[in-house]
């Protein structure tokens, strides 16, 4: 969470590190921002490289997973899919404005249910009747699942539902034309949502690779890119070097 306030957070995060790591036993040889902000940030930091959360992620991916074909990735303000051949990523395509497909759409509507969001995957697998919610539009889910609400469906029954509602609004939306191919890594924050894994599988049809790290392949993918596009010494670097 950055708390709309990115380059505030970064500076917070390099505070920690350097309070983390011992200089006399850690040295920083590049740095490397991606996603949202990242040239703001790349700009304060100085970095080494900055690249966007298409190439980021599929660098980190196809490093763990050199024969993946199809990337699907949600996180928590956006959501985008990258088509593999060869270990290169050869086509892709992002969510539009609207936040149905994201995390957190999840989790506003876990405070709606009274639920953490990190439970909504247990939960939704205790449901033998998932709620069908309308998945195209963040507006009119919310709106049809306040009409079931009033209708009695069981909180398990809803949950589903919206975990369902997820991965329909992924594959009408930002996979709508693109041909998935197993091997298949589902990655970001939403794929430790075991709801939205098993929902994924029902609806493709095939197994779904989940890394326990999956909601940092791009922070992986920077990591690699920068280092490898490191032409500098070893630097000492300190949060009062960081340029605002």
């Amino acid at each position: 969470w950055t708390e709309g306030d990115p380059m505030g957070e970064a500076r917070k995060l390099m505070e920690r590190l350097e309070k983390k790591f011992d200089k006399e036993k850690y040295q920083m040889v590049a740095t490397g921002p991606t996603g949202s902000s990242r040239k703001l940030v790349g700009a304060m930091l100085v970095a080494t490289m900055v690249k966007n959360e298409i190439t980021a992620p599929a660098v980190g991916t196809t490093t763990l997973y050199p024969v993946v074909r199809s990337i699907l990735e949600i996180g928590g303000q956006d959501s985008k899919i990258i088509l593999v051949e060869n270990g290169v990523a050869v086509e892709y395509a992002m969510n539009t404005l609207c936040a149905a497909g994201t995390g957190y759409f999840l989790s506003s509507q876990a405070k709606r249910q009274g639920a953490e969001v990190e439970d909504f995957g247990k939960i939704a697998l205790t449901s033998k009747h998932p709620t069908q919610l309308a998945a195209r539009c963040t507006v009119f889910a919310e709106s049809d699942l306040v009409h079931k609400i009033q209708m009695g469906h069981t909180k398990e029954d809803i949950i589903a539902g919206l975990c369902r509602s997820v991965v329909n609004n992924y594959l009408n939306n930002v996979g709508k034309g693109k041909k998935i191919v197993s091997p298949v890594v589902f990655q970001g924050g939403v794929s430790k949502n075991i709801g939205v894994v098993e929902a994924f599988k029902k609806a493709l049809g095939c197994d779904i690779i989940v890394d326990e790290n999956g909601h940092l392949m791009g922070a992986l993918g920077i990591a690699i890119l920068a280092g490898k596009g490191n032409k500098k010494k070893v630097f000492d670097f300190s949060v009062e070097d960081m340029v605002f």
